[in-house]
This record gives C-alpha cells, structure tokens and sequence, in this order.
C-alpha cells in the first residue's frame, strides 16, 4: 500500500516506471530555449513542454479521468514528472474518489470539519493510523485484564490474573517503570487502573481470594512520583464496579446489602486518597449516594463524566420536570446488585455476579418499542441477521453508523470540553498533592455518574445517569455518645429484649400504645414505591437490550461509546435469574452525554463467543480520532470516529480484552490479551522517525480491487522505501 509523505516532488530516480511517465518524458525537450508563455517548465531538469506536443493542450478533465484509473501510488509517481501533472495530482476531487472507495466510506459522508482536504484525510488514514507492533512486552505470567495511560502519555499500567500491577514507560523501546505484586495484600488479581488527573497517584482495582461466589474486591492507590508506594486501600464490593476517581484527589467505591430476596442496595462512597490523619474525628470517606437494586443486579462499572454544560440546564430541566410530573417515571429507576460469581474464569475479566435488574426509563423507548415485559430489539426494524455471520463478511467490522447531528456536533463538541473543568496537566512532575485532598472539590465541574445497571435481568442491560452538581464532604465526623453511655444503651436494650421476650405479641403491641409509639415493622423491600424515601433516584437509564461489556468516554467527555452482546429480537425475560442469550457478536452504541441520547450504532461488529454464565468485561477506549475495542476473535479492531469505517485489527493468539490510546499520541495503542502478551502498535509514520523496522503489520480493512494487478516486485520494494503524499 501507498504511503504519504510530503508535498514535493522527488528526483528523477521516480521517474519513467509507469506508461504515462514514459510519455511525459518524450514530451519532454531538453532545449530551455522555447517559449515560456506556451510551455510549462519542469521544475526538475528545467525542460519545456514543446509548442505543439498533444500534453499541452490535453484538457485537465481528461486528465483527472487518466488518473481515476489508476493506483494512489501511480498517481502520485506520475506527479513527480512536472508541474502540471502534479498539480494535477493534488486534485481534491480525485483524492476523494480515493478516499471514499479504499476505505469503504458512504458517499452521503462530507469531509470532516477541520481536514484540510480529501488528500490530507487519506494521508492521516495511511501513515497515521497505528500500524505497526513496534514492542511486544511478555513480563506478565498471566492473562493481561487492563491497559490505562496516565494524561500525560508519558506511562500506562497493566493489570493481569497474576496478581501484578506493572507501570511502563510508554517511550521507545518500552521499559518498567515500577510493579507491585498485590497477592501479598490477599488479592487474587487485578483488573482496572486509572491514574489521577495530576498522575501522581494510581487507582488500582482488584478481586479479593475467597470462596467460589464470593464478591469482595478492593481498591488501592499508589504514588507514581518519587517511588511506587502504597497510600491507601479501600473496600470494594462487588469488585466490577472497577472505582474510578472522582476529583484529583477522591476516588469513588462500592458496596452491597442484601435487603429481601433479589433485593438490594448499592452504596457508593466518596473516598479521600491520602488516608493518613491526625485525629479520629477526621472522616476519610462519606456516603455519597445509596440506589435501589431489583432482581438480584447491582450497579457495576462506575465512571464519571465533567459535563460543564450542565452548570445552567440543570436546575431548569428539574423544575419544568416537577411541574409536568415527571417524578413517577423517574421513580422505576432502580439499579443492580451481585449475586453469585464464577470463581476462577479461563479467560478474560470476569463479571462478579449473575442476576437480574429493574426498570426501564428510558426514552429511547420511543423508537425501540414499549416495554412489556418482552425485549424489543432495537434492530427489530432493520434487515441484520442475528446468525455469525459467514463468508468474507467474517473478516470485516461493520462501521459506525451515526445519526445526523453527532458529525454537526462532532468538531463543535470540543469547545465545551470537559478541558474546561480540568487544570492544565503539562508535565508539571513535582507538583505538590493537595495537602488534605479536600480543595479539589470545592468550585466542582458539574459531572455525571455513569454505571451499567438493569432492570429485567440480573446482567446489565441498562446504563444509568446521576447529575452531580456539588458535594459535601464532612470535615470532622460527630463522636456520638461517650463509651460510658454506649454502654448503657446496651444494657438497657438487652435488659428489654429479656422482657418483651416473656411477652406476647398482644402484650408488646399494647406496651407501644401506652407509650404513644407505633411498634417497629419491617419495611417492605420488594415494594418500591413503599421505600423510595430512603433511596437516591436514577435520573435517566438507556436500555440497550443487550449484555454490556465495556464502557469508555470520549477525550473531551462529550460521547459516551457502550460494548454490548444484543439479545434476540422479541425475546420474553421470564425469570430474572435465567437472561435471553446473547449473541455472538459485539454492538457498537454511541450515547451523547449533552442530550442523553443515542446518536450512532454498529450492528454485529466485532465477536465474543462465551455464553451469559461466562461473559466478561471487554474494555474500549476513544481518543479525538479513533474508537478501538478488544473482542474474543483475538483480535482487536480500530475503527474512524468521525467517518465510522473499521480501519484496522490487531492480531494476539487469545482473547483481547482491552486497549488504550496515548492520550497525547493518537498514533499509539496498546493491546493486552489473554494470550500473556502486552502489544504497543505504531504508526507508519512514527515507525520510521524511531527508525523501527516494518516487519509486524496489523491487517487493514481497504476495499480489495482485485482487477487490477499489484505492481511488480521492484516496484513494490521501491515505493515502500518512501512515504506517501
């Protein structure tokens, strides 16, 4: 395949390997003598064009029509013979045609806001795309989980089955920065790491050892400068809601209470990440919100988002909410729970539990069909069969197919970034940390809480939004009563509990009446609407009839892009604890965090092949250019955010089960598979500047035109040893 370089013409050692070179080159006299006004110089060898010669006054449409006909290279080869023939070859409207036929875009598709040209876009989807494996890093001894980049771009970290968080340097070649081997704290592995937005501490989630269904995890942070230290630990329960960070300096976990049969809470907690203080009375961490589960589900993946938009919309939108009685739809979000885990999986990252969830409240519902108690799958209307698919349609992801308003919104979206919220993070490597960590969350970016829930099943199916406007963290906790006078109480409760046990129950309800109280009554978990009081409200859930697996936001925080295993169309969900099957491909869904809803989708893309019982976790991430998502064809695919295209797959001998961009270079990704192996691809384009030999290749999705021939080897060879337009 062609390479673009740069904009000059090269020497003559390009010239006269094509017919049409050849011709150019007869045309060609050597005499400068000749009449400039009617002959155009080359700017090469400083020959003319003769008066008469048929090259002249060969119109520029049949040019461009010659050109059409041939290869991308051919074109550019045949630029370097004159002026006229390479302004010729710059032309937008043949670079288009290029563009839209090699990488299979839609026509419908306009240039995206910003590019320069046609040409331009087909250079960026040549060389800087990655490409090339340049390291293969094997240090883990177990199936590697998880990839995370620090903002900086300068370090990402690993998780893996055996036990080991390692930090790398991203530069090349690739080295160890600092590992730490969480077994010694009774880990069983770990899964998820996030650096701080300052990257000086690293929040590291993982799966305690225990019995075959238990659901104890727990998250530690570390420091990344000065030395790879162990700062805090904190409880996390069911360990896939992975914990994220909230601010620079608080970290969000979880936990679950059993309230009734297939009924439970979830509690999430605002953690301070320096847990070292002088007083008792000094609170570490503080409840910051408590959801409702059905169904045996659990909230899961938590994420937040910097949505500076929501500074003023957010009290408008809940007032007119008020007013119009909104308030009963939004009281069926309810959110999940764990219920029994797999113990040790073969492969991948495997979810803590199997069992069911809540409501719907969803708007997309609209479009999707009402919710009766059946699934209606969103591709109901469209002709996708629900079968792998076979053939040469196997080896092809299908493209992001995005409504309308995502591209018009697309370039727009990055001037109400969650940059905004954010402090300028430019290398500044000896930064002081917060001293109590508690500054970081006054004057707060409005943000949402983001998890993958449920309603019907047990798996996630839904993912839930939670406006976060401000937060209240505690300075100093109440001390409550004295020892003396706790233990007191006790003995005055056990002192009535040794009498109301000699009496009857006719007896204690008379005692309560005679003392003006009502006597204590058990609440009624199964029941909602009886308990809603005690509980935090869900303010938006999407249904995507589907398993999710995977959840990433994009750099600016605007899109929110959603790994999901759909279920059968019109599929019946009639226990909770036994979910539809879920197909053997992954979906692709697009969610915009500014309206909450859905603006592009992939059918049948990439492919997983474990049942419900054995899904796992299968990571994406998003930079300003591309979209790329592990898959269990091990292989992992990168696909155009704006044009939607598949571009590229990564191959690994297992299942891949995450990647990561550089945050800061858009040409690198790594790739962590089951297979034990850690992969870091590049681009073209920077493989040559680091002077990295292009032997490993990662296969490109480019529309095969098998009826033209290849060039001859020598030429192949020669055009390989330079760069593309």
């Amino acid at each position: 395949m062609a390479e673009i370089g740069d904009d000059v013409p090269l020497a003559d050692r390009i010239r006269g390997k094509t017919v049409h070179q050849r011709g150019a080159r007869e045309s060609v006299e050597s005499n400068s003598s000749s009449s400039s006004g009617s002959s155009e110089q080359d700017g090469e060898d400083g020959g003319t064009y003769m008066d008469n010669s048929p090259w002249v006054f060969m119109p520029e449409p049949l040019f461009i029509k010659i050109f059409l006909q041939l290869r991308a290279r051919d074109v550019l080869n045949a630029g370097q013979c004159c002026k006229r023939w390479y302004k010729l070859s710059k032309d937008d409207y043949i670079w288009r045609k290029y563009f839209r036929q090699e990488f299979n875009v839609d026509p419908s598709i306009q240039l995206k806001r910003g590019a320069e040209s046609w040409r331009a876009e087909y250079r960026r989807l040549t060389n800087n795309v990655p490409m090339v494996m340049t390291d293969v890093l094997t240090f883990h001894s177990h199936q590697v989980l998880h990839v995370s980049f620090s903002h900086n771009g300068k370090m990402f970290a690993t998780c893996s089955k055996d036990g080991f968080v390692i930090v790398w340097n991203s530069a090349y070649p690739t080295t160890i920065r600092d590992s730490y081997d969480m077994r010694k704290l009774s880990w069983k592995y770990t899964q998820f790491s996030q650096f701080n937005q300052s990257d000086t501490l690293l929040l590291v989630s993982g799966v305690h050892f225990g019995s075959p269904h238990s659901t104890s995890g727990e998250i530690a942070v570390f420091t990344v400068q000065n030395g790879f230290k162990l700062k805090c630990r904190v409880t996390n329960r069911p360990y896939d809601i992975f914990g994220t960070w909230f601010s620079d300096q608080h970290l969000l976990s979880g936990d679950l209470s059993w309230l009734a049969h297939l009924v439970s809470s979830s509690i999430l907690w605002l953690n301070k990440a320096n847990q070292e203080v002088d007083s008792e009375h000094t609170p570490v961490r503080s409840q910051m919100y408590k959801f409702y589960n059905r169904n045996a589900s659990s909230i899961r993946a938590i994420m937040v988002a910097n949505c500076p938009w929501l500074s003023d919309e957010a009290e408008v939108k809940k007032e007119g909410e008020k007013e119009k009685g909104t308030s009963d739809a939004e009281q069926k979000s309810s959110d999940d729970e764990p219920g029994t885990s797999n113990g040790d999986r073969r492969a991948g990252n495997p979810l803590s539990h199997y069992q069911m969830s809540q409501d719907v409240d969803s708007d997309e519902e609209q479009d999707e069909g009402v919710d009766d108690g059946t699934c209606q799958d969103p591709r109901a209307a469209e002709d996708v069969p629900y079968q792998l698919l076979v053939g040469d349609q196997v080896d092809y992801a299908s493209p992001i197919q995005y409504l309308q308003e995502f591209r018009q919104e697309y370039e727009e979206s990055y001037y109400e970034s969650s940059d905004d919220c954010l402090e300028d993070d430019e290398d500044d490597g000896d930064d002081e940390e917060l001293s109590e960590g508690e500054d970081d969350l006054e004057n707060m970016c409005p943000k949402y809480l983001i998890f993958s829930t449920g309603s019907k099943t047990y798996t996630p199916h839904q993912i839930g939004f939670k406006r976060i406007t401000s937060v209240n963290f505690p300075r100093r906790i109440d001390p409550g009563p004295s020892l003396r006078e706790r233990i007191a109480l006790r003995d005055r409760q056990r002192e009535l509990q040794v009498i109301m046990a000699e009496m009857s129950p006719e007896e204690i309800r008379l005692q309560y009446i005679l003392q003006n109280e009502e006597p204590p009554m058990e609440p009624n978990w199964a029941n909602y609407e009886a308990v809603a009081g005690r509980f935090d409200k869900v303010d938006k859930l999407i249904d995507l009839h589907g398993h999710i697996i995977g959840m990433g936001l994009s750099p600016d925080h605007r899109y929110l892009y959603v790994n999901s295993r759909p279920w059968p169309k019109n599929c019946v969900i009639r226990n909770p604890l036994d979910p539809p099957a879920i197909a053997q491909e992954i979906d692709i869904h697009v969610i915009d965090l500014m309206t909450l809803k859905k603006v592009g989708k992939m059918l049948r893309a990439h492919k997983a092949y474990t049942p419900n019982t054995e899904c796992f976790f299968i990571f994406l991430d998003v930079c300003d250019n591309y979209v790329a998502s592990g898959a269990e064809d091990m292989h992992a695919y990168l696909w155009d955010r704006y044009y939607g295209v598949c571009l590229a797959k990564y191959q690994h001998a297992d299942v891949v089960n995450s990647v990561a961009f550089n945050p800061r270079d858009n040409e690198m990704l790594v790739t962590t598979s089951d297979d034990y192996e850690i992969r870091i691809w590049r681009s073209l384009s920077k493989a040559k500047k680091l002077g990295i030999p292009i032997v490993n290749r990662a296969s490109e999705f480019r529309k095969q035109k098998s009826n033209r021939p290849p060039p001859p080897p020598q030429q192949q060879h020669q055009h390989c040893m330079r760069s593309f337009v």
